[in-house]
């Protein structure tokens, strides 16, 4: 499980046991963005306790998609079969992931949808709701990736579909790194599953959204698809 970390002292201490108790076999890897906060310093100390529990520190905060990038590589070195993301904030609840390993014996790439089974969100304010059933709506008009919900950050890829996908083409960085990697493996071939989860809004720190994140998402389908067209994915 790569958990990428950016100020989450308060989240990180809970969500942590919560992951490990779903499965023995699963392992946490926290990538942290040097947080000011002392998330990695505690991040530590958790991996200190159990062996299953890792760090990844890097020296500044330099955007999601390479957070979790420099993450799949610490995990595709240690060849760990199912290479799962979730946030640190519990909008992604851990008790969803059985779900996922099951999931994963027919799927190479399971997605965790807040949009399969109708809205499933909690704690959002309308116009958030909104700007995401219209971004999943537009991605999906653009590029064609045949998901109801390819901006959710709470997936489990089998390890060959990393394998497969060159990280060094890979241009996302904010959200739209979600609608990035689901669509290479799609056009790979790779057999892609939605599974309903329920997300609910984070309650402690803030959230990484800006508008910087909102244009590159504008941008990034519309390059995604030409970059098909050419066959460059």
């Amino acid at each position: 499980m790569v958990v990428p970390t950016y100020n989450e002292r308060v989240n990180l201490p809970l969500v942590v046991p919560a992951i490990l108790q779903q499965d023995p076999r699963l392992e946490v890897l926290v990538v942290d963005d040097n947080s000011p906060d002392g998330t990695g310093h505690l991040a530590d100390e958790l991996a200190a306790s159990t062996q299953r529990v890792h760090v990844l520190h890097r020296p500044a905060k330099s955007g999601l998609g390479k957070a979790y990038l420099a993450g799949f590589r610490w995990a595709l070195e240690r060849r760990y079969d199912l290479i799962f993301e979730m946030d640190a904030d519990f909008s992604h609840d851990p008790k969803f992931l059985g779900d996922f390993m099951r999931a994963a014996n027919d799927a190479d790439l399971v997605i965790g949808s807040r949009y399969r089974t109708g809205v499933n969100v909690i704690n959002w304010p309308i116009s958030r709701l909104l700007l995401s059933i219209g971004a999943n709506q537009y991605a999906r008009w653009i590029t064609g990736l045949p998901l109801e919900d390819s901006t959710g950050g709470f997936k489990c890829f089998r390890r060959e579909v990393l394998e497969a996908i060159d990280f060094e083409k890979v241009r996302s960085n904010g959200y739209s790194f979600q609608i990035e990697m689901s669509f290479r493996a799609w056009k790979k071939g790779y057999r892609l599953m939605e599974i309903p989860i329920v997300f609910t809004d984070r309650v402690e720190g803030q959230s990484k959204m800006n508008k910087r994140i909102v244009r590159e998402a504008i941008w990034m389908v519309w390059w995604l698809r030409l970059q098909s067209l050419m066959g460059r994915i």
